[in-house]
C-alpha cells in the first residue's frame, strides 16, 4: 500500500549551509538516508498506484453499483481512521525501525495473497474490499512513524522543502503508476499489478534494514500504551495550531473525497474508458500535482497558508464540476491536471502545519491524529457521496460536494493556519527543582507554584497565566487551576495534577522553547526575590 511521504529518525549526517529566507527545494536530497528512502518510497508508491488501479478496475468489472465502487475508497481510508493513533503511539514508545519493517512485511503478505487469489480466479467484490482494507492497514501502521521522522533527517529550515519533496515523490508515482498499471491491466490482467505492488515493498524494507538510526539515551522508562494514548490526545486538545489544522482538514477532505470516489465511475460509465484511459486520467492528476509541488515555494511567497488553501479549495471545487459535466476526454484531463495541482497545494500546506505544531516527544501521535482525521473524513465522505450517487446521479453528488467545499472554505476566517508563525517546539528539558527520590508509581501528584503579584497587575497576570494551562496540559497534566489568596492580597497559587510522579518527571523532559517563553512572561509578574515557591502534594501510599 502507499508509503507515506515523510521520513525521520536520524540527525543530518553533514550539516549543510542553509538560506533561512529561501532554502533550496532540492537541498534535503543531499542527506543520504533521506535520499535513499525517498527513492525507495517513490518506487513503492508506483506499485501502490498500479495496485489501486487494478483494484478499482476489478471492482468496476465485478459490480457497476456506485456504492460498491465508492466503498473501495472507504475501505482504503477506514484503517487510517481506526489504526493511525495506535500506530502513532507504538511509533513513540518502541523501536521505529523494527516497527516499520514489520509494517512492510504486512503489506508484502497482503499484496502477495491478493496476487495468488487473482491468479486462481477467486477474486470477488468482498475479496477486493478485504484486500484494500488489509493493504491500507499496513499503510496505517507505517504512516505515523514515517511522518514523524522527517525533522531528524533534515535541518529545521529544510523541513518545508523536505515535505514538498516527499509530496512530489508521491505525485511522481501518481503520474507513472496509474498509466503503467492501466497498460499492464490491458495486456496481462490484474494479477501482474498486484504482484508488482508486492515486489515494490522490498526496496523500502531493504533501506530500513540497512539504516542504523541514532541511539537515543532515555533517562526514564518508556511510556505504557494506554497512558501514551491519553497523553497524545491531551496534547492535541491543548495545541491550538494543531486543532486549527484538524478543523481545516475535515473542511477540505470531507468534500474532496467525492472527486476520488466517483472518478472511476465517470471513467467507466460516462466516458466508456478502459483501464488504459482511466490510468491516463490518474496520470493527468499526478502531473498536475508534480507541477504544483515545483511551484509551491513560489506560491508560498505570494500567499499565506490560509489564502493558499482557500484558492486551492475553489480550484478543486471547479474541477469537481468539470468531472460532473465535461465529457470530452482530453478536455476533462486538462481539468484533472488542476485537480492534482489543488490537491498537492492543500496536502502540503496541511502537512507542514501539522509538522510544525507537534513537539518531538509526541510527534508520531499528533501526526497520527492528523492522519486519522484526514482519512476519517475521506472514509465518511466517500460513503456519503457514493450513496448520493446511487440514489440520484454522479453529477448531483459531485455538484453538492463542490458547493460544500466552497462553503467550507469559510473556516479560514476562524481556524487559521498562520497562527503563531514563530512557534518553536524544540525541547529544552527542565531540571527537577526538588530532586526528590519518590517511587515512579506514586500518585496522583499535585504541583503548586506560589506567585507574589503587584495587586495593580493582578488582572494582567491572571490573563497571562491562562496560557500556562495549555503548557501544563500539553505536557501531561490532568487538570489545572489558578487561585487567589483572599487573606493575602497579591498571592496567587497555580496548581496542576498529574497521574504519577513519573508523569511529572516526563513533564520536565517535554518542556519546549515555546513553553519556556510563556513561563518567562508569567514569571515576569512575580515580585519576590526568589522564583515562585514550589510545593508537591502526593496522595498517601
Amino acid at each position: 500500500m502507499t508509503q507515506v511521504n515523510d521520513v525521520q529518525g536520524l540527525h543530518p549526517e553533514h550539516p549543510l549551509p542553509t538560506d533561512s529566507a529561501s532554502p533550496s527545494p532540492w537541498l534535503p536530497l543531499r542527506q543520504r538516508v533521506f535520499r535513499m528512502l525517498w527513492i525507495a518510497t517513490v518506487v513503492s508508491n508506483i506499485g501502490s498506484w498500479m495496485s489501486d488501479v487494478g483494484i478499482n478496475w476489478s471492482m468496476l468489472t465485478l459490480s457497476a453499483d456506485p456504492l460498491a465502487v465508492a466503498l473501495v475508497q472507504a475501505a482504503g481510508s477506514l484503517p487510517m481512521f481506526l489504526f493511525a493513533l495506535p500506530s502513532g503511539v507504538m511509533a513513540d514508545i518502541v523501536d521505529r525501525r523494527k516497527y516499520l519493517l514489520f509494517s512492510q512485511l504486512w503489506v508484502f503478505i497482503a499484496a502477495a495473497s491478493l496476487t495468488l487469489l487473482s491468479v486462481m480466479g477467486l477474486v470477488t467484490p468482498w475479496v477486493l474490499l478485504a484486500a484494500t482494507f488489509l493493504l491500507s492497514t499496513g499503510a496505517a501502521m507505517s504512516s505515523p512513524p514515517f511522518q514523524a521522522i522527517v525533522p531528524d533527517l533534515v535541518e529545521k529550515p529544510q523541513l518545508g522543502p523536505a515535505i514538498a519533496l516527499n509530496s512530489l515523490g508521491i505525485n511522481i508515482s501518481r503520474a507513472i503508476g496509474p498509466a503503467l498499471g492501466g497498460l499492464l491491466l490491458s495486456f496481462a490482467g490484474p494479477w501482474l499489478v498486484f504482484l508488482l505492488n508486492a515486489l515494490s515493498v522490498v526496496g523500502v524494507a531493504w533501506v530500513l534494514w540497512r539504516w542504523k538510526s541514532e541511539i537515543t539515551v532515555q533517562r526514564l522508562p518508556p511510556e505504557h500504551f494506554f497512558p501514551a494514548v491519553r497523553a497524545g490526545l491531551r496534547y492535541v486538545h491543548a495545541a491550538p495550531v494543531l486543532r486549527n489544522v484538524l478543523v481545516r482538514t475535515v473542511a477540505f477532505f470531507l468534500f474532496a473525497s467525492a472527486g476520488w470516489a466517483l472518478l472511476p465511475l465517470v471513467a467507466r460509465r460516462e466516458l466508456g474508458l478502459g483501464p488504459g484511459g482511466y490510468g491516463i486520467m490518474l496520470a493527468a492528476i499526478g502531473l498536475g500535482a508534480i507541477c504544483g509541488a515545483v511551484m509551491l515555494p513560489r506560491l508560498r511567497t505570494l500567499f499565506n497558508p490560509d489564502r493558499l488553501m482557500v484558492l486551492a479549495s475553489v480550484v478543486f471545487a471547479l474541477t469537481m464540476l468539470a468531472l460532473a459535466f465535461v465529457r470530452h476526454f482530453w478536455l476533462l484531463n486538462a481539468c484533472e491536471f488542476f485537480t492534482g495541482f489543488a490537491w498537492i497545494a492543500t496536502l502540503s500546506t496541511l502537512n507542514l502545519g501539522a509538522q510544525r505544531s507537534a513537539a518531538r516527544w509526541v510527534k508520531a501521535r499528533a501526526l497520527a491524529v492528523y492522519l486519522m482525521v484526514f482519512f476519517g473524513s475521506m472514509t465518511v465522505g466517500s460513503a456519503v457521496w457514493g450513496q448520493l450517487a446511487s440514489h440520484y446521479s454522479v453529477a448531483v453528488s459531485l455538484c453538492v460536494a463542490a458547493l460544500g467545499m466552497v462553503l467550507a472554505s469559510a473556516t479560514a476566517l476562524r481556524w487559521r493556519l498562520d497562527q503563531d508563525p514563530d512557534l518553536n517546539l524544540d525541547q529544552v528539558p527542565q531540571m527537577d527543582e526538588a530532586g526528590l527520590a519518590l517511587a515512579h508509581e506514586r500518585g496522583p501528584v499535585m504541583v503548586s507554584y506560589e506567585y507574589h503579584i503587584d495587586p495593580q497587575q493582578a488582572h494582567a497576570f491572571t490573563r497571562a497565566v491562562q496560557e500556562m494551562r495549555r503548557v501544563r496540559r500539553r505536557s501531561g497534566a490532568l487538570s489545572w487551576s489558578i487561585y487567589e489568596d483572599v487573606c493575602r492580597p497579591g498571592i496567587f497559587v497555580e496548581t496542576f495534577v498529574v497521574g504519577s510522579w513519573i508523569e511529572h518527571l516526563r513533564q520536565h523532559e517535554r518542556h519546549t522553547v515555546h513553553d519556556r517563553q510563556i513561563q518567562s512572561r508569567v514569571e515576569a509578574f512575580h515580585q519576590a526575590d526568589g522564583p515562585p515557591t514550589l510545593r508537591y502534594l502526593v496522595a498517601p501510599a
